[in-house]
């Protein structure tokens, strides 16, 4: 029994020995002394590139800016096709009630009062009785018609004629306008002769009645006849009238 443990012991102790011989080590029973480092080795040739890495996170936002000047305007671009007609609006509030115009007005008429006695020659010829003159623009003291309203007038004459021929003139403005002419030939009672025209007129124009001379003054009037004279607006130059400026 003894010799078979001495012989257990003996091989693991030759397999402990092979073990350390392995890998042509010698075995010594003294270390050695560190050998001299060997040179450095050539260098090896440069690896591939590696693969992208990963792109990191977005970082925080940055302060705002300082606001930058105002720029140059841009050049006018060229125009747009005409658009579309828009929709009717509403229609608007009723406006206050206006003024209604009135056109101007101007008419007289006035006769000579009883008179046997002839007019002056180339004077005015006063028709002193006033019958119709609401806006005063005829006055009885001196037989005129003073224009204060531009536009075309119609003047009329009607004088009674006896004893002797007549011969009158519508003047305007020292001028005459229309003329006209009775010859008396001794009749027993008086007679007529009437007559009128258009005249335009401006505003200070003055128009009147008067006679011519010689023998041919024979105006006339009593209670029974008239010589009148009237006037009236046909219609008036509302362009440059003062009633509508």
């Amino acid at each position: 029994m003894e010799h078979a443990v001495y012989l257990f012991l003996f091989l693991l102790t030759l397999t402990t020995h092979s073990v350390q011989i392995e890998d042509n080590k010698i075995p010594s029973l003294c270390a050695g002394h560190p050998g001299i480092p060997g040179t450095p080795g050539i260098h090896g040739n440069q690896g591939l590139p590696g693969r992208d890495g990963r792109d990191g996170r977005d970082g925080a936002a940055g302060m705002p800016g300082e606001k930058g000047e105002v720029g140059q305007p841009g050049a006018v671009g060229p125009t747009g096709e005409r658009g579309s007609p828009g929709l009717n609006g509403f229609p608007g509030e009723k406006g206050a009630p206006g003024e209604c115009a009135v056109a101007p007005r101007s008419a007289f008429s006035a006769k000579r009062s009883e008179s046997r006695s002839p007019p002056l020659a180339d004077q005015p010829i006063v028709f002193d009785v006033v019958l119709v003159n609401e806006q005063g623009h005829y006055d009885g003291n001196t037989g005129k018609f003073l224009c204060e309203i531009p536009g075309l007038y119609y003047f009329a004459v009607h004088a009674t004629v006896y004893r002797m021929s007549l011969q009158f003139d519508i003047m305007k403005n020292g001028k005459s306008v229309a003329s006209f002419f009775q010859f008396y030939g001794n009749w027993p009672k008086p007679t007529s002769l009437s007559g009128g025209t258009l005249v335009r007129l401006e505003p200070e124009d003055e128009v009147w009645v008067q006679v011519g001379v010689g023998d041919y003054l024979g105006f006339y009037s009593s209670i029974k006849t008239d010589s009148t004279f009237t006037g009236f607006l046909v219609y008036s130059y509302w362009q440059n009238s003062p009633v509508f400026a």
